[in-house]
């Protein structure tokens, strides 16, 4: 059997409705994991959990807001219901509003952080309660957080969204120090994934044009792939990999790092 292999694994993906999360939910039940997604997108989330139906695995679909303690609470107990365990969480679910600091805009870094910090936090806090030993699941167990290449480079504009991925980093590597100290037996790790042409994506290419950084979307994302040793922009795969390749045994001994997904941008 693969090293890669997750069969008899349980995850959860938040942000799952579609995008990179989305992605992160069929890689990992393509590589036999049973998966539910929560998302605060409740009819696109129950689309895509039929959806992930169709590979042969079990999954479901959760209403998820990553702000909010008690959605969290039903989120893992749903997981534990409908698969039988939880063994993997994947944090992705998160938000990015561009604007210049000479703009600085106190609501929407708040909506940042509440969202990619404070809920990758919460989401950190619930899968050790579950995954620790005598949690809910309590077989140990990985938590992947979804950091972003901006939190490597300076790009203007990004101010709020860099300094939110950057705290997700430092967020990782204080879980995994804690785990290990505490005997939970939950390794964290996360990713930072670069450009891809998701919704996200695109809008944020689009609003680089609207205050004056670009002339035209075609030309920012250009300029991001000139940046990009690999010579393009990343693709929902290339992200997905990374995070069955975590989620696997394969990564057993990987702990408290954070792996970059951005085709050498942010190196």
């Amino acid at each position: 059997m693969s090293r890669f292999d997750l069969s008899g694994k349980r995850a959860l993906v938040t942000g799952g409705a579609q995008g990179l999360g989305e992605g992160f939910a069929f890689a990992l039940a393509e590589a036999g994991a049973d998966v539910v997604i929560s998302d605060v997108q409740d009819d696109l989330g129950k689309q895509t959990a039929a959806r992930l139906a169709e590979v042969g695995r079990r999954s479901g679909f959760v209403h998820h807001d990553v702000t909010v303690e008690d959605d969290w609470t039903n989120a893992v107990a749903t997981t534990i219901d409908l698969l039988g365990g939880f063994d993997v969480l994947v944090n992705n679910a998160g938000i990015e509003i561009t604007g210049l600091l000479a703009s600085f805009n106190p609501d929407d870094w708040r909506r940042m952080f509440d969202i990619n910090v404070v809920g990758t936090g919460l989401g950190i806090k619930h899968a050790f309660a579950a995954m620790s030993p005598g949690g809910s699941a309590g077989a140990g167990g990985v938590v992947i957080n979804v950091s972003s290449v901006a939190a490597t480079i300076a790009y203007p504009a990004l101010a709020g969204y860099s300094a939110s991925k950057s705290a997700v980093d430092r967020l990782t590597r204080v879980a995994a120090r804690e785990s290990g100290q505490l005997g939970y037996g939950v390794r964290v790790n996360c990713l930072y994934p670069g450009l891809v042409a998701t919704e996200m994506g695109t809008r944020l290419a689009g609003d680089m044009v609207t205050i004056g950084l670009g002339d035209s979307v075609e030309q920012v994302v250009g300029g991001v792939v000139e940046q990009t040793p690999s010579g393009r922009l990343g693709e929902v795969a290339d992200m997905a990999g990374a995070v069955v390749y975590l989620a696997s045994d394969a990564a057993q001994f990987v702990n408290g790092a954070g792996i970059p997904v951005d085709g050498g941008m942010g190196m």
